[in-house]
């Protein structure tokens, strides 16, 4: 069934076609088939913006949704003058491991659902809250059922059993550990911080995935300078993410590979570290992502609308940077070359704002402006039509 959405003040298409005011757009089953300004087609059915702004739906690259327990008194603390430290993990790994799978699972699709409310119609989400081999086999069976995006972070912290003996966990990562993960997983993944894992327990990690038929991701450059992102480089890494700490080198890396630098300013929020200049990055002529990180240690937020409205404020982004970002961005990280746009045979992946320009994203920040979202042409249940 074809579907008219008209009356739309400003349509961002994030391709040649522009911004187009006063627009149209048509899409049938899960891809638009067509979209204009002036005299609007015939459909089925027909829905009027009224005015509103209608973007790709965001495309939110790095999440780690699929998780149990509560961290709000680190985060307090935090907020109080602590300082963040990988090693938190390890207390969330414990209340999963310790969580069932029905719990798991509703907890993840709860949070799923709090995505599309937010706009997000395309998510990735990883493991690494298991450190054993069923336990991030389990994960990932479990984010495979709200994603097709799904990262196995096996390499996350070095969980308590393997205290002193990172080597030995990085060669279960590796082997058995990956074995069980590669069936559910189309992307791999580590933590390349002190704390977590040194540049060459990286590479391992990362080059056994690859190995496996999975593409590469990496945490990089998050909580000081480091080896992290010209590794992600040399690798061909998709991403690189977080860049908090930025050398020169660094940044003339990412011009001039096909790494996306992926930003995820609500960690810098919530751990009080310095924002990574975007404008920096992007002047030297790297691409960059937004993400929100959504986990329950560093960044315990769905909201794209935040990190859109952070990034401007704080990272030096026009907001017609961010917004494409979170979108076209976050959808070249992925790999994805059907979402984050919007023009004949792109997923009908779209969001309506309630509001006549998508800079009221920061004009307006904090407020709920996504008025609707629709994931494959379908409108989602947890945004209705106002």
């Amino acid at each position: 069934m074809s579907t008219l959405v008209d009356g739309i003040g400003l349509l961002v298409t994030n391709t040649d076609e522009g911004e187009l005011a006063d627009a149209w757009l048509v899409f049938d089953g899960e891809h638009v088939v067509a979209l204009g300004t002036g005299r609007a087609p015939q459909a089925d059915e027909r829905i009027d913006a009224a005015g509103r702004c209608l973007i790709p739906g965001f495309v939110d690259s790095h999440t780690h949704l699929v998780f149990a327990g509560d961290r709000s008194a680190e985060f307090a603390a935090r907020m109080a003058g602590a300082p963040y430290a990988a090693g938190g993990i390890n207390v969330t790994i414990s209340a999963t491991r310790g969580a069932s799978d029905s719990a798991l699972s509703s907890a993840a699709a709860a949070r799923r659902a709090e995505c599309h409310q937010a706009g997000v119609t395309t998510v990735e989400i990883k493991s690494g809250y298991g450190g054993t081999v069923d336990d991030e086999a389990r994960l990932l069976r479990i984010a495979r059922g709200l994603t097709e995006e799904t990262t196995f972070l096996g390499a996350h912290v070095v969980p308590p059993e393997y205290e002193g003996r990172a080597d030995d966990y990085v060669e279960l990562v590796c082997g058995e550990m990956l074995d069980a993960a590669a069936p559910h997983a189309r992307w791999i993944d580590a933590f390349c911080e002190q704390g977590a894992f040194d540049a060459d327990q990286c590479r391992a990690v990362l080059e056994a995935g690859r190995s496996a038929g999975l593409g590469m991701r990496l945490h990089a450059n998050q909580l000081g300078f480091g080896p992290g992102v010209q590794l992600a480089v040399e690798l061909g890494c998709a991403s690189a993410d977080h860049c908090t700490y930025l050398s020169d080198a660094d940044v003339e890396a990412l011009a001039g590979g096909s790494t996306m630098a992926t930003f995820l300013p609500a960690t810098d929020f919530s751990t009080r570290q310095p924002y990574p200049d975007a404008r920096r990055v992007i002047d030297a002529g790297a691409t960059v992502a937004l993400a929100t990180n959504c986990n329950p240690g560093s960044s315990y937020t769905t909201s794209m609308s935040f990190v859109i409205a952070l990034a401007v404020r704080e990272m030096k982004m026009t907001a017609t940077e961010a917004v494409t970002a979170a979108t076209l961005g976050g959808a070249r990280a992925l790999q994805r070359s059907d979402v984050g746009w919007l023009g004949p045979g792109s997923r009908a992946d779209l969001v309506v704002l309630d509001a006549p320009s998508y800079s009221y994203l920061v004009y307006r920040p904090g407020v709920p402006l996504v008025s609707e979202c629709f994931v494959g042409g379908r409108p989602s249940a947890n945004t209705p039509m106002r």
